[in-house]
């Protein structure tokens, strides 16, 4: 093999998290969980699969039904992660999920926080000694990721159960991209290929072969709003991707219908996947309030070049922008 591809090779590998493979059921698997939608989904996935659901809820942080989906569950606090393995593992777990969003205003306006959100001595170790100077997503996930491998619990795939709400290659909605938005697309993608591999953010926004917006810190559904008071022509393209090399133990990109409702709101007309790394909450209804929109989703293969990245699908009819 040419030299030169060895060596990028290692680099890719070097990367890379070398994830255990999912447990066949009916192995236990411990859900540790935030708010959102998404541990909803995946506690319903690992139950469809014959998995005993064992639940962790973050304080304050969790969704009211998720309980409901467990065979167990109990609270736990959001910086006391040294808890966390131990009570996975008095209930026989070794293989768990991490999932959901971090409501920091939640934090902030709890009366009881001093109380509830006492770090124990093992999260300060963490923190002292693998967090200060590097706070990124990926450096916390590994930081607890490793915690718990020293509790005998194994983090996997948090898309295995999810196998469904998956972006897939080719246009998804009934709405093809119009041959502006499929050129803006081709534009941009080696564009957001770069972004994601400085881990800048993870989507870009363009019309007419220029940048309206980059995300950064703020997120994709604030970077959608600032994209709409910048461009105030209807018809723009939000493209989205996961960082080079990224955990799918918990960094996972993820959109829903509240990203197709912000999309339009804002002018956005057309919304391209990388396929196989974003995850799209209760995809099928997702996708019909898209065709009900008009948005375009489509999903670009991984490292598609110009042809690549072009839709495939001809039953996809493009329309004119609204």
């Amino acid at each position: 093999m040419n030299p030169a591809a060895v060596c990028f090779l290692d680099a890719m590998v070097g990367s890379l998290t070398i994830l255990p493979d999912p447990p066949p059921p009916p192995t236990a698997v411990g859900l540790i969980a935030a708010g959102g939608r998404l541990p909803i989904l995946i506690a319903e996935g690992l139950r469809e699969r014959g998995h005993p659901v064992h639940g962790l809820g973050l304080s304050g942080q969790y969704e009211p039904e998720l309980p409901a989906l467990c065979d167990t569950f109990r609270t736990i606090g959001l910086l006391r992660v040294g808890t966390w393995g131990p009570t996975l593992r008095r209930l026989g777990v070794q293989h768990a999920i991490m999932v959901g969003k971090v409501d920091k205003a939640k934090l902030m306006h709890d009366p009881l926080k001093l109380l509830r959100h006492i770090p124990d001595v093992r999260t300060l170790r963490v923190w002292y000694r693998d967090l200060r100077h590097d706070r990124r997503s990926y450096a916390v996930l590994k930081a607890i990721a490793d915690e718990l491998d020293r509790n005998g619990v194994s983090l996997i795939d948090s898309t295995a159960p999810i196998p469904d709400q998956i972006a897939t290659a080719g246009t998804m909605t009934r709405r093809a991209p119009t041959a502006e938005q499929q050129a803006d697309i081709d534009f941009v993608w080696p564009l957001l290929t770069e972004t994601l591999r400085l881990d800048i953010g993870q989507a870009i926004a363009v019309r007419d072969r220029d940048v309206i917006a980059v995300e950064a810190v703020e997120g994709t559904d604030r970077m959608i709003e600032r994209s709409g008071m910048l461009c105030r022509s209807k018809g723009w393209t939000l493209c989205k991707g996961a960082r080079v090399g990224h955990d799918r133990r918990s960094d996972v990109p993820t959109v829903g219908i509240d990203t197709i409702k912000r999309l339009y709101e804002a002018g956005g007309r057309c919304l391209a996947l990388a396929a196989g790394d974003v995850i799209m909450l209760d995809k099928p209804y997702m996708l019909d309030l898209a065709d009900e929109m008009g948005v375009a989703v489509i999903g670009v293969p991984i490292g598609a070049s110009r042809t690549h990245a072009r839709r495939e699908d001809t039953t996809a009819q493009p329309a004119t922008d609204g």
